[in-house]
């Protein structure tokens, strides 16, 4: 389902099968927050915003009486369901936000942090596999391969020809040790966002095809 569509009314028919790299990083962003919420003891909605628009859109109970437990469960539900992600996604993510995020006033630096770690990460990956993003879909177990080994470079690989990629590949490398995320964790995001940007592109050249031949 698409999450977005949802939040803007439109039709069932149309949001039933839909999934985006947008709905997928609302639902992370959901997830963290939920996780904050539950840790920190969080009882002011307004803290947590994803959580709480979350909420009121699929009227997830409270559970326990603890505002985040309910969405953070709803949220990895979904998250499993629709994008395949395992168990240990979820325990490195907790793990994290449990080292880094014991008070309040630390959570906008972690999730600043985090953004940054992501789009930095995002960014090289694109620059660094080019053409292999260009493989069709039903190569998908050979585009996770490269994807795990382009992440392992970026987490090993000191040296890099050019300077923009060597910059952005030492970030990535400062972020993640700040934030103590494995290789694994970060093949997963990406290979997911990969995915489904590769999803988006193939029903939005359908889209293109059928106006054409209207």
């Amino acid at each position: 389902m698409s999450i977005f569509a949802k939040l803007f009314n439109k039709a069932q028919a149309e949001t039933a099968s839909s999934k985006s790299v947008e709905d997928f990083m609302l639902l992370t962003r959901v997830y963290f927050q939920s996780v904050i919420a539950v840790n920190l003891g969080i009882t002011n909605i307004r803290l947590v915003p994803e959580v709480a628009n979350f909420k009121r859109l699929f009227k997830v109970p409270t559970v326990g009486g603890r505002l985040g437990q309910g969405e953070k469960n709803a949220a990895r539900k979904m998250l499993m369901q629709d994008y395949q992600l395992s168990e240990n996604f979820f325990k490195e993510i907790d793990s994290s936000i449990r080292k880094h995020c014991r008070t309040v006033n630390e959570i906008q630096s972690y999730l600043f942090l985090f953004q940054g770690f992501t789009g930095d990460l995002m960014m090289l990956m694109g620059n660094l596999m080019q053409w292999k993003l260009r493989l069709p879909s039903f190569f998908k177990n050979a585009l996770r391969t490269m994807t795990e080994k382009t992440i392992h470079d970026i987490c090993t690989k000191t040296v890099w020809k050019k300077d923009d990629v060597h910059k952005t590949a030492a970030a990535v490398r400062q972020y993640r040790e700040r934030l103590g995320y494995s290789e694994q964790w970060m093949t997963e995001f990406t290979f997911t966002i990969l995915m489904q940007a590769k999803r988006e592109k193939r029903k939005s050249e359908d889209n293109n095809n059928t106006d054409t031949k209207k």
